[in-house]
């Protein structure tokens, strides 16, 4: 039996690149304070027909972060961000984290329900919110222990605050002082949670120390930039959402260790992107595979000089084929995938650019980090051959602390300093990596990560359901989207159309089941226990 525990992949580590990360032990205020000392005057941020240098960035996170304190913002608070990408969202990270915070992240496009979760589960007392949203929170507030809210306008403030919440603009000119300097211990202390879904339908928040984000930062930087020639002040487009690790980590921090501009645009329009990517010509694209789908049904996509740009790369769920083959086609561009999760910080794995990349696999772990193929046996758990399939494991710095007030949720996938994945990959003799299959329920819909049980609790209670299984199946432009096969009570009747108007408003909209199937029963086990896979197998072998 052949086993890899020499880790093949290091061979194509570029000279410049150890096997292991240079780690500092700082926090993430240490990082913009090192790109001031760095970049100081250069522009951090591009936001329209506004610009930030790094300077601005820091004196806006200081006044920010004082305001914060004034009104009893301490170590170990929490700090809840509801924005879409704005220059605020990153003002609001720095600034949480100078008091020794946390950011908590809470995508824009969730309903109450969720919103609600979120909120009561980090026990949140702090948030910034877009003004649009701002009534979403406010109809849940009552049930949580949120006390002051503070509020984004990107236009003219015409939304009524209640009192004791504030305009951003307002905000900042509370501050009475310098705020205080605060002992962190980069290795322990929480800089972010970031919620994820789980198979049981209970969102749960990964714990992300300053470490496990400083870790994966200056893995990310070594792999991107430290073998390849960067300009000075290199642009790169931050459209991938900020809410998101895969962006808030590649975009975001990378920008700031790096001296970047980073081109922010709140949301992926294609047109606005396309547009953007000629006039500004960045250095970087970061994206995620319905992006890139996306891009590719532009009927004029060569005309926008996307061959002018040097680096494009993809994560979030596996770029389909055939598509990464048009995009290089029509920009003349190599396109790298990646692989990462929630509870990693993200990144694990990435084709770097300074080798060919391999079509179809995640790429070589990044440095610092072991990955092994696994099954778990009745005699324990034990590697498998080179090429064969089972279970992908992680082990690094950027691995999670664990999971916000759920050890027992911990100690399911993180096990002797191992993350379990619960994605079914297999690694060749080079040492690449491959995605085959998951483990784990989660459907992945347009880089989004959708969990059945959630949606299914939501579906009980329609009043005519009575057992529902809910699968991804194949999309081609969100990779997967959802799909629910229920059965409706005696007596009771529902068409497609009703189930799926009644999920829009208790679920984000890339949760709404695309496709409901109503049928006479569902497929069980022996002991009744409803069988996924067997709906899954099904919709599956309708594609081949």
């Amino acid at each position: 039996m052949t086993v890899y525990s020499e880790k093949p992949w290091l061979k194509h580590f570029d000279e410049k690149i150890g096997e292991n990360a240079n780690i500092p032990n700082i926090s993430l205020t240490d990082v913009l304070m090192n790109s001031v000392k760095e970049f100081g005057p250069k522009t951090a941020i591009t936001f329209y027909n506004k610009t930030f240098s790094f300077n601005e960035v820091y004196g806006i996170s200081e006044k920010y972060a004082a305001s914060l304190h004034s009104i009893g913002f301490n170590k170990g608070d929490r700090l809840a961000i509801m924005l879409p990408n704005t220059p605020h969202y990153i003002f609001s990270l720095f600034s949480a984290s100078r008091l020794g915070g946390i950011g908590v992240q809470v995508n824009p496009m969730y309903v109450e329900r969720e919103i609600e979760h979120v909120l009561k589960d980090s026990g949140a007392e702090y948030m910034i919110v877009l003004d649009l949203l701002y009534p979403r929170v406010k109809q849940v507030q009552a049930n949580t222990n949120l006390k002051h809210i503070i509020v984004v306008s990107l236009q003219q403030q015409t939304t009524s605050l209640a009192e004791g919440d504030y305009y951003f603009d307002d905000f900042l000119q509370l501050q009475a002082e310098t705020p205080p300097q605060v002992e962190l211990n980069p290795a322990e202390d929480v800089a972010m949670l970031q919620y994820t879904g789980g198979t049981t339908g209970v969102s749960k928040g990964v714990m992300l120390t300053h470490r496990n984000l400083i870790s994966n930062l200056e893995q990310i930087y070594d792999f991107m930039f430290r073998a390849i020639d960067v300009p000075d002040n290199p642009k790169i487009m931050s459209v991938l959402p900020m809410f998101h690790i895969y962006g808030l980590t590649c975009n975001v921090f990378l920008g700031f260790k790096a001296g970047c501009n980073q081109i922010i645009l709140p949301r992926f329009d294609v047109q606005e992107v396309v547009e953007t990517v000629k006039r500004e010509k960045p250095f970087q694209f970061s994206g995620v595979p319905t992006m890139y789908v996306a891009l590719n049904s532009h009927p004029n996509l060569e005309d926008y000089g996307f061959d002018q740009v040097p680096y494009f790369n993809s994560g979030g769920s596996a770029m389909p084929i055939e598509q990464l083959h048009l995009f290089e086609k029509r920009t003349g561009c190599n396109l790298c995938e990646g692989f990462g999760l929630s509870e990693a910080s993200p990144t694990t794995h990435f084709n770097p650019p300074f080798r060919e990349r391999v079509v179809g696999s995640i790429g070589i772990p990044l440095p610092s980090v072991e990955a092994k193929i696994i099954q778990e046996t009745e005699d324990g758990v034990v590697e498998v051959p080179v090429g064969e399939v089972g279970e992908l494991v992680i082990k690094g710095p950027q691995v999670m602390k664990g999971y916000w007030g759920r050890p027992d949720a911990t100690e399911e996938v993180l096990k002797d300093g191992w993350l379990f994945t619960g994605d079914m990959a297999r690694m060749d003799e080079e040492g690449y990596f491959y995605i085959v299959d998951r483990k784990k329920d989660m459907i992945i819909a347009s880089g989004y990560n959708v969990y059945p049980r959630e949606i299914e609790e939501v579906l009980y209670q329609h009043e005519a359901v009575q057992e529902v299984i809910v699968v991804g199946v194949p999309d081609a432009y969100r990779g997967e989207t959802v799909k629910a096969f229920v059965t409706l009570k005696d007596g009771k009747t529902a068409t497609e159309e009703d189930i799926i108007l009644f999920t829009k408003s208790l679920l984000a909209p890339y949760k709404v089941p695309k496709f409901v199937e109503v049928r006479d029963e569902l497929p069980k086990t022996a002991v009744g226990k409803l069988l996924r896979r067997a709906l899954r197998d099904e919709e599956a072998a309708k594609t081949h």
